[in-house]
């Protein structure tokens, strides 16, 4: 079902390259794999159930990550409200609502499409905003569930996950019995390593590339679908500021979801990082919130609303 936030074909063609290119780079890799350790058979068994278990389970392990727990409209009526209200607007099934009880305010969508989806927000988001700003939190994530992004970020992170945990293996496996290794078996253990570490360098830049756009996608997304990108503006100013006065040792578990939330736990503005993060600056996302509301005609400028 085609939902009523505004299509972007721009997100769409990045989408489908992303995964085009990650896609020649998942079978050049578990090429290399079955070459290096003479044995398809375990290479496609291991790969193919992480990958099942990671798309089918990935709502499910963000939650347990980051602590969230599905509520009813009993315990949370003004969330769900605001909610349904969005679904019915945005003509889209409504996700699963979850809370997180973290004091970082932020929030979250996964699921491997629009009817199995999950929508988080944390306590701190929840003390913090007014309604209008959590509208505008609540749209960005239900277009990243609309445009079905957030399954393309899970799909297109798994290749990195999977050479990280190889890389990772092979380091300790070196590290703890290096000394028990013949020559041979230690030249395929570097060629694995050197592999895999190539390849998550080179999907790293891919999903970071993609998930920049996508997070200026679904705040335009969800400018237009509210008709207030000031109060969108305004939440992630506060939230932005908030986060910048949590201790960074607080902030680092929660860094790992970065290219999930609605505003990434680094507590400080990226410099020359900015092209390695998940997310574009502040100052790019309230200039386009800026554009657009001049486009709208609304009254009151980003930053100001309440």
């Amino acid at each position: 079902m085609q939902s009523r936030f505004r299509s972007d074909r721009r997100l769409t063609v990045r989408m489908g390259l992303t995964l085009f290119l990650l896609g020649l780079l998942y079978v050049g890799f578990i090429a290399a794999l079955i070459t290096l350790l003479r044995s398809w058979v375990l290479v496609v068994v291991l790969v193919g159930a992480m990958f099942v278990a990671q798309f089918w389970f990935s709502d499910r392990i963000a939650m347990f990550a980051m602590h969230g727990r599905v509520v009813e409209r009993e315990e949370y009526p003004e969330l769900h409200a605001v909610v349904d209200r969005l679904c019915a607007i945005a003509d889209m099934p409504k996700p699963v609502v979850a809370v997180s009880d973290m004091d970082m305010p932020n929030a979250f969508a996964t699921g491997r499409n629009p009817d199995h989806a999950v929508v988080c927000v944390t306590t701190g988001l929840l003390r913090r905003l007014e309604p209008a700003e959590l509208e505008g939190v609540l749209a960005h994530e239900l277009s990243h569930v609309a445009h079905k992004d957030v399954a393309v970020i899970t799909i297109a992170s798994f290749l990195g996950v999977l050479a990280g945990l190889i890389v990772r293996f092979a380091f300790y496996s070196q590290v703890f019995g290096g000394g028990r290794r013949d020559q041979n078996t230690a030249a395929i253990f570097a060629a694995v390593l050197g592999v895999s570490a190539a390849v998550y360098a080179l999907s790293f830049l891919l999903i970071r590339a993609l998930s920049r756009y996508r997070e200026l996608a679904a705040d335009r997304a969800a400018a237009h679908l509210t008709g207030r990108p000031s109060a969108l503006a305004s939440a992630l100013t506060k939230v932005s500021g908030d986060i910048a006065r949590i201790p960074t040792k607080d902030l680092r578990t929660a860094q790992a979801f970065n290219a999930f939330y609605f505003t990434p736990a680094t507590g400080k503005e990226p410099g020359i990082e900015r092209y390695l993060s998940t997310h574009p600056t502040l100052e790019q996302r309230l200039e386009q919130l800026g554009r657009i509301s001049a486009e709208l005609g609304e009254a009151a400028s980003p930053g100001k609303a309440g």
